[in-house]
């Protein structure tokens, strides 16, 4: 199966040390760093989660012309996704989350970013590139990663989406706050709670998923999507398809680290869908998948092996 993933894509750069005293110059940890690490993170995870599944990503995303931005293709690279996709614009900087962690806390998270939405010129060249790919290769699944860092435009969404439309492509969304409006004639949307209730402007616990349900429906009637999926942090999932609502609870995990988590549901309920598989389906597989990595320190994709493991003792 060949992907499509358009979005912000960054690097997650880890420092991991040990706090053995305060600073004498502010009341602050000393952190010793003794390794380093740097990761695929937002879109480029998405990508990595997709080729671990057994998918072939394409990754399409914008970088700056500068050292941090070298080092992301270089990843892209050495995991053996496409950097074809790649667009450098000199005007931004690379996105990258630096995290420092000692004794698997998280001491600080430093982000350089850049939020401007990229330029006409530059959305042009992604269309065109897009394009040219799906009247070489069959694309059975485009993914909108989006991390509100300027790369998902309103029109670049339109643009793409009416192509994806136009080939009957499977689409599949994981939104940001700013951008939850835009969205309409999908496959797939995965808010998490904080992006659902925002968004839809509906005030709700975790745990009350008839307003869920109910707001979920109205969403995909109005908007036009086969699935709403929301996770729930602790409380599981929640899918809405056809007239159906049905809520998963979270499976018990030693929570390690949720960062990334949604970039790996986001991957396995596209590729499930797109798969032919049913919604419910999705939900389960996806709602697994999304526990196994936060048992991980950092953000990491999903093992294969170990979700089929883990499914066949549901």
């Amino acid at each position: 199966m060949q992907a499509v993933v358009i979005g912000d894509a960054m690097i997650d750069t880890y420092l991991w040390g040990k706090v053995e005293r305060m600073s004498p110059e502010v009341p602050v940890p000393v952190v010793s760093v003794v390794n380093r690490e740097s990761r695929l993170g937002g879109a480029g995870n998405v990508s990595l989660n997709l080729k671990m599944l057994g998918a072939t990503p394409f990754l399409f995303s914008v970088i700056g012309d500068d050292d941090k931005g070298r080092k992301f293709l270089k990843i892209l690279s050495r995991e053996g996704i496409s950097t074809e996709g790649i667009f450098v614009d000199s005007s931004r900087v690379t996105t990258v989350k630096n995290r420092i962690i000692s004794k698997g806390q998280h001491i600080v998270r430093v982000d350089e970013e850049s939020l401007e939405d990229i330029n006409p010129g530059l959305e042009d060249k992604i269309v065109q590139a897009l394009e040219k790919l799906i009247s070489e290769k069959k694309i059975d699944l485009i993914i909108f990663a989006d991390y509100d860092k300027g790369v998902i435009t309103p029109s670049l969404f339109e643009r793409i989406n009416a192509i994806a439309l136009q080939n009957k492509i499977l689409t599949a969304v994981d939104p940001k706050r700013s951008n939850f409006g835009m969205y309409n004639n999908i496959t797939l949307f995965k808010p998490n709670f904080k992006e659902f209730t925002e968004g839809a402007g509906v005030q709700c616990t975790h745990s009350d998923f008839e307003a869920i349900g109910n707001k979920s429906l109205k969403i995909r009637h109005e908007r036009n999507m086969d699935v709403v999926f929301v996770t729930l942090s602790e409380q599981g999932v929640y899918v809405s398809y056809g007239e159906n609502g049905e809520h998963f609870p979270a499976n018990l995990r030693q929570i390690a680290d949720v960062s990334g988590a949604g970039d790996t549901v986001i991957s396995v309920a596209a590729l499930s869908l797109a798969a032919g598989l049913s919604a419910h389906v999705m939900a389960v597989t996806a709602n697994l998948a999304g526990g196994l990595v936060c048992e991980i320190p950092g953000v990491a994709p999903v093992n294969m092996e170990q979700l089929k493991s883990e499914m066949l003792t549901l």
